[in-house]
This record gives structure tokens, sequence and C-alpha cells, in this order.
């Protein structure tokens, strides 16, 4: 059922002002907000609504009384069907232009900018065509900025889509033919005035292409402004609907409709279900089966206009706000700025300029990873090569440590290309093992590798071996120098034994004594 609240009556009734108040706190508790707007809210800028007393649709019918009968008719797609209605239709639509352009936003819509500056609102939704919209900050969906470049199957950028136009921008014209869309110039308002649709830039170039090639020119279309009219489709409905059902996903809580009868068909079927989403919010069950209590702000369909909805809205809309707009949502942010104060805190960093005069308030920030935490490298010691296991030096203090790059490939390359301490792991092991039998190899016997001992020894006048003494042979030694030694020779094996000289002595026989001297 459907609550009506007075805004003129706040200085009245308690329970009023209580309700309102609590509409306010519900505004600014609310974490997605769809807002959806008629000519209602530009009232104030100067700009007629359309169904009102003082609307478009009776200044119509007082001007042009022989044309049409109703309002109404000036804005039907058949009007184009006639050259009369046709005429006063482009006439009527030259001086709404011209005051469309001498106005400004009002309050109604520096309030939507508020909502999404507060990154409450998830999107907006307007039946005018003024555009009032874009100049405090919120792109439409007929801007060209928000539409996409190249063959696309979608038209518009919807992130960058803040306030859908769902009857077009009175901005920009298009072609009746290609569907051309430009935005409308002085040259354009001064043909539109005298009843005349100017000729399509586009067509006439690829018109004139084709003659200077001699071949049959094209038909031109004329440019008419880029608004939708009743029993028209929408040039952008695709992308409309698009952009309507990644909303509704959002699962918004509270819708706020501002300015409109809800009498378009169109426009009826989009507040139907985005009400129904938003009633849902905070109901369901918790994971584990209780049901969930929706909270007393959430859930909430707000409608501010002057007159109530019609009866069909009374399972829909929660709260009609009878009163201006304008006014409403100056009570909206006055109470927002009592009850939650802190939404409205700015902090602000100060840069000093001398040590004396000011200060900077920075915080610090740290890079925080999933899962576990990061090892902490020593970046001074990344990619330092091994020390030489054969030299070895102490760093000096005075000299500081060089920075060794990053990157493998740009590492200074060292002069040889078999440096010890550059090498493979493989060829640090073998020269290890190599130094470490070194050590252990016992210098004294090293020259016995290279003995050459003889089966026999000769006297030095080549005779017989006198008997005496045995004497081991002098084994003969071939000097080799250091640097061929610690290169070729090998360190023996423990296991094997030391190698032993053979010799034997020839000792002649006794002379007997019976022979003769």
């Amino acid at each position: 059922m459907t609550v009506s609240l007075p805004l003129d009556a706040v200085s009245g009734e308690s329970s009023t002002r209580r309700a309102l108040s609590d509409i306010s706190l519900a505004v600014a508790k609310s974490k997605k907000i769809i807002v959806v707007t008629g000519a209602g809210i530009s009232c104030s800028c100067g700009i007629p609504d359309f169904r009102s007393s003082d609307g478009l649709y009776s200044l119509v019918k007082q001007r042009y009384p022989d044309i049409v009968l109703k309002g109404r008719d000036l804005f039907d797609a058949s009007l184009f069907r006639n050259s009369a209605s046709t005429s006063v239709f482009y006439t009527f639509i030259s001086q709404l232009k011209r005051s469309i352009d001498a106005a400004t936003p009002a309050p109604t819509h520096r309030f939507i900018q508020t909502l999404d500056a507060k990154h409450k609102l998830v999107r907006s939704y307007t039946q005018n065509i003024d555009g009032l919209e874009e100049r405090i900050g919120l792109r439409g969906s007929s801007s060209q900025q928000a539409k996409t470049n190249g063959k696309k199957k979608s038209k518009l950028k919807v992130k960058e889509v803040r306030n859908v136009q769902l009857h077009g921008d009175i901005h920009r014209v298009r072609c009746t033919l290609c569907s051309a869309e430009m935005p409308c110039t002085e040259e354009h308002l001064h043909s539109f005035e005298n009843g005349k649709a100017p000729n399509c830039p586009e067509c006439t170039s690829r018109s004139e292409a084709r003659v200077a090639r001699s071949a049959r020119a094209l038909k031109i279309g004329t440019l008419r402004p880029a608004i939708v009219l009743y029993d028209e489709p929408h040039p952008l409905g695709d992308d409309i609907g698009t952009i309507q059902t990644i909303d509704i996903a959002r699962k918004p809580d509270m819708l706020i409709i501002m300015g409109t009868s809800l009498k378009v068909h169109g426009l009826k079927k989009l507040v139907k279900d985005f009400a129904k989403v938003v009633h849902a919010t905070g109901t369901g069950t918790t994971p584990s089966g209780t049901p969930k209590v929706q909270k007393s702000w959430q859930g909430k369909v707000i409608f501010v206009n002057k007159t109530p909805p019609g009866s069909e809205w009374s399972d829909i809309i929660d709260c009609h706000v009878a009163g201006e707009t304008d006014a409403w949502v100056d009570k909206v942010l006055e109470d927002w700025k009592k009850m939650r104060p802190s939404d409205w805190e700015i902090q602000q960093t100060l840069d000093h300029t001398d040590e004396s005069n000011g200060f900077k308030a920075v915080k610090e920030t740290t890079t925080k990873t999933k899962g576990k935490a990061a090892p902490k490298w020593n970046m001074d010691v990344e990619n330092v090569p091994p020390e030489d296991p054969f030299f070895s030096q102490p760093a000096s203090p005075s000299k500081k440590p060089v920075s060794v790059p990053s990157s493998p490939s740009k590492r200074r390359q060292s002069v040889s290309h078999y440096s010890d301490s550059e090498s493979s792991p493989r060829k640090r092991r073998d020269i290890a093992r190599i130094a470490d039998g070194m050590d252990r190899l016992d210098m004294s016997d090293r020259c016995k590798l290279f003995a050459d001992a003889t089966n026999a020894a000769k006297n030095a006048g080549g005779g017989d071996l006198l008997m005496g003494e045995l004497q081991p042979p002098k084994a003969k030694v071939r000097r080799v120098s250091a640097s061929v030694v610690s290169r070729e020779c090998k360190p023996r094996p423990r296991n094997v034994a030391k190698s032993k000289v053979k010799m034997w002595v020839e000792i002649p026989k006794k002379p007997s004594i019976h022979s003769r001297p």
C-alpha cells in the first residue's frame, strides 16, 4: 500500500516528519540506488513538462490548433506522413532546443550527481531529452564518447554510460536514410526554424563520389532531431536492454522515481522490473537455513511528484512524496549531513614546501599477497657469482659493492671462457676434487712416479760384478716444470702400493783347490 507524505507539511504532524526522516536515512544507508526521472525535474530550469496544464502538449495545441488535435500527436512517429505536421514539428523542436540551451541544471540533477560521487548510484534512467545530466558529469547513452568504434555487436560502452536516455537527445540529429548521427549545429537549427530538414552530409558525400566515377547518384536522406517519438523503436534499444539486465543483476536496494507520471508503457515495465528486485533485497535464507530479516531502510521504492501515482502502483510504490523534487532533495541532503556527518568528511593530503610551515601525512601501504608470505630477498646480493675455491680475498671496507644487473643477459661477460668462478657446477666440483687430492699427496714420493728402474747394473769397466754391499741403483729423475705437474700429475689413490725396484747380482764361482795357479 502506497503511503502519501505531503512535503509542505514537514512542520506539521510528527508522524509525517518522522516518515520523511526515515526516507532520508534510507537514502543515506543504501548502497545501490536506481534513479528514474521524467520532465518534472527540469521544470525549475524553465523547461516545460508534457502533461501538466502548462506543459508542452497544451502549448502545442494552442499554437497549432489546425494541425494537431492533441498535443501528443506532435510527438508521434506518424507526423512524418504529412508535410504540414512535419514542418510544424521542426519549428517547434528548434524553439525547444534554444530554450534548453539557455537552461542550467537544477538541484535534482546535482543530487543525482552527488549519489554518483558517493558511489551509491547504480545508474540513472531518464525520459528527458534536454541532456542536462551530461552537463553535471553524468555521461549519457547518446554521447559520442559512450559509443564503441568499429563493427561490434554492442554500440555502447556499458561502463561509460551513467545516464540512460530513454527518449534520445535533442542536441543531436540523425539521418532518416542512413541513420548517421552528428551534433546539432546552428546551421541545422536555422533550417528547422524555417520548417525544413537539412540534407545529410554523409549521404551527399557518397552520392557525389559515385557521380565523380560516372555512376548513378544515390538518394540523399534528410536530418531530423535524434529523439524517440511514440510508436518508434529506439535505435539503441538492444543496448539499453542489456544495460537494464546488468543493473538488475547487481541487485539494487533502493529505487527513486522523480518527475514522471508513469504513463509510457516502456517506462512502466522498466520500473516494475526494478521494483521487484528492490523489494527482494535483504530477504531469503542464510546458509544455515534461517530466514533473513529485512532491515527497515532496505527495499524502498520512493515516488516524488506533484501528482499521485495511479492505482496500479499501490503494491509497487512504498512512499509517495507529494511536492517539488528540488525541495525534497534539499531536505534529504540536509538530513543526511545531520544523521551521518562522516559521509561528508573530506580527507586532504597537504604537501609542504617549507619544513616550518606545513606537513605531509602519508599512509604507508604494503602490498599483500594471497596465501603464503613472499620471501624477503636481499636485492644487494642477487646474482652474485660464487667465490673462487682457489683464491679468496677479504672484501675491502672502503670499496662499495658492485651492483650486478638482475638480467642474466646483461651481466658482464668474463674475459676467459674457462673461468673457474663462472664455469658450470660440474666443472667446479671437478676442480675442487683435484685440489683436495693435491693437498693429500705426499710430495716426497711424487718423484717416484717418474722413476726409471733398470733390470741390471753394469760396472764402469764392463766386467763382472764384484761381491759387495748391495746398493739400490740411482733412479733417473726426469725434470718437469711445476705447471706441468699441476696440470698433468694426477693424485695417486691411497689403495695403490708403492712401486718396488727389482734388481739381481751375479756372483762368480770360487776357484777350485786342486786347480793350478
